[in-house]
């Protein structure tokens, strides 16, 4: 049996469907299991990662974990981690974090401090390290839908986009084998294409011309903030954007070495999602 965490989510959502393609027993968590709208054959449970001891009930007769951290803060790490891991370590045998490459940037943020919570527990375990993730360019649709420019901070940053199938595909094989146990692959796109690059294939996608228009500093950290409530996290990706301009973000082959099956393509996930941007 295999638990999926963040169940009806962009990555989570993907892991299930995968497993039931492969006749694995999956137990789904949601906040709402009436309105999970996952496969028929999977058990759907209500928990929140937030409480470690309504959470351990459903743990019974597990043997892997998927786990997706919801709370993005080193903070919530050390006030809700500890328990949590704990309680997977007395019940299950292994982990499969969904991390993320700046984990791997001293110190790392709340995706190292899971990490190393993990580490430490006796579990099993693989941390998977994804790029960012193709979906998130969904940021641009109101745009897209309004007109044919995308004002955005950085067009010339260069990304490594990673289809969330591709991710819940390594996921699954980390959950059901061993070979990938102890290991942190990063996981990427096939390849790095700047952000106006993005913009132009979703237009190709929806059948326009679209274009990029660059953003100032002060207006894009707005922008941001504005999005996701928390400045700290707003500058941060800004300077990560431009980072990226100089070094695009790194691209490998760990999609294809685990899975035997090459990584999507940006434009692949563009077209899939062209009603989303219509």
């Amino acid at each position: 049996m295999i638990l999926v965490t963040g169940a009806t989510g962009t990555v989570g959502r993907q892991v299930v469907e995968q497993l039931v393609a492969e006749d694995q027993p999956v137990r789904a968590v949601a906040r709402d299991p009436d309105s999970s709208g996952l496969p028929d054959g999977v058990e759907v449970v209500a928990g929140d990662l937030s409480d470690a001891v309504g959470l351990a009930p459903n743990l019974h007769g597990v043997d892997a974990v998927f786990l997706l951290w919801p709370f993005p803060t080193v903070e919530s790490v050390r006030k809700l981690g500890p328990a949590l891991i704990n309680t997977l370590a007395a019940h299950v045998g292994r982990v499969v974090y969904l991390s993320a490459t700046p984990a791997a940037q001293p110190p790392g943020g709340f995706w190292r401090a899971v990490e190393a919570l993990i580490e430490v527990s006796g579990l099993e375990w693989t941390h998977l390290r994804p790029t960012g993730f193709a979906k998130n360019t969904l940021i641009w649709a109101d745009q897209i839908r309004a007109g044919d420019v995308v004002r955005w901070p950085y067009p010339d940053a260069a990304r490594s986009l990673i289809h969330e199938r591709d991710i819940a595909a390594v996921a699954v094989q980390a959950l059901v084998r061993d070979e990938l146990i102890g290991a942190m692959p990063v996981i990427s796109g096939p390849e790095a294409i700047t952000q106006a690059d993005q913009i132009a294939q979703i237009g190709t996608a929806i059948g326009r011309e679209l274009s990029c228009e660059d953003m100032p500093q002060g207006e894009a950290v707005a922008e941001l903030v504005a999005r996701f409530g928390n400045a700290d996290f707003a500058r941060s990706a800004l300077d990560v954007w431009a980072g990226f301009v100089t070094e695009p973000e790194v691209v490998t082959t760990a999609v294809a070495e685990v899975t035997g099956e090459p990584g999507r393509l940006f434009r692949d996930w563009a077209a899939e999602h062209a009603d989303d941007f219509r």
